[in-house]
């Protein structure tokens, strides 16, 4: 069987943004924001990335005629990270959805931003049109799932390398200077003490059945985290459930393979 040939991809030259900061109870959450009349697409980061990683999506989304727009949580590159009482990631974007004046969004999430975009579609399902979760074990609470979980990663998973546990053999083998790259994103993205999302739902199987907007879950063929068979998990709770796995990709498909990842993105928006 004859298959595409792999090839690296430089980082593009980025669309112009407008960056801004938003008052969340008291902290400041710094954004960027391609404007435009294009329909709002809001971009979660992983936990060891920022609002300013996703490189190789924010020109893609602008010349598509989407409104891009990232952001970094608290504790993440040029967000402060004070905490409070009661904070909440849902309650986090909520304050950028409105201070942006935004009427309906499309959430794409990676790993911990997956953990965001449901803990907002469960407190705002009518702020939402869809979203995308890629490669994220959503922190949901189920014995079956955490025992599946419990298989996947051994105690000493967590004292690995981050490029180790989240960048495909492929990559990091075919690819020295993306390697580099997103490890200079990685150090950036975390300053100080790295702050754990605070979520106002825990995610549940009946939950997750019961979301009715349209779905896009994505993985990568090799990612430790959320395997292909762990996505097919989550997916027989999602009803409808746009699914793939991205070929030669770990737990960063967005920035392994970013001409498959934004084809599959692009084309799941396109058929809203």
């Amino acid at each position: 069987m004859t298959q595409q040939m792999w090839v690296p991809i430089p980082i593009p030259a980025q669309a112009p943004v407008t960056e801004g900061y938003v008052d969340v109870r008291g902290t400041r959450l710094w954004y960027w924001d391609s404007g435009g009349p294009g329909h709002p697409v809001i971009l979660l980061h992983a936990g060891t990335q920022s609002g300013a990683g996703w490189v190789y999506q924010q020109p893609a989304l602008a010349a598509a005629g989407y409104r891009a727009i990232g952001y970094s949580r608290r504790g993440y590159s040029r967000s402060d990270s004070t905490t409070d009482d009661g904070w909440t990631v849902a309650g986090d974007l909520h304050c950028l959805v409105e201070h942006l004046g935004l009427a309906t969004v499309d959430l794409v999430g990676a790993a911990q931003g997956g953990f965001v975009v449901l803990d907002y579609v469960f407190a705002q399902p009518d702020r939402v049109r869809s979203i995308a979760i890629v490669a994220s074990y959503m922190g949901i609470q189920e014995p079956d799932y955490a025992a599946v979980n419990a298989r996947l990663r051994p105690p000493f998973f967590a004292a690995l390398p981050h490029d180790f546990q989240e960048l495909s053999p492929s990559y990091r083998a075919g690819n020295p200077k993306g390697v580099a790259d997103w490890h200079v994103e990685e150090q950036r993205a975390v300053t100080g003490k790295r702050i754990a999302p605070v979520l106002r739902t825990t995610p549940t199987w009946a939950l997750l059945e019961g979301i009715r907007h349209p779905v896009l879950l994505a993985t990568g063929d090799s990612d430790l985290y959320v395997p292909p068979s762990l996505l097919r998990m989550q997916a027989s709770h999602m009803p409808g459930a746009e699914v793939h796995v991205v070929p030669e990709a770990g737990h960063s498909p967005y920035w392994e393979r970013p001409d498959l990842f934004n084809d599959i993105l692009l084309g799941f928006l396109g058929r809203l």
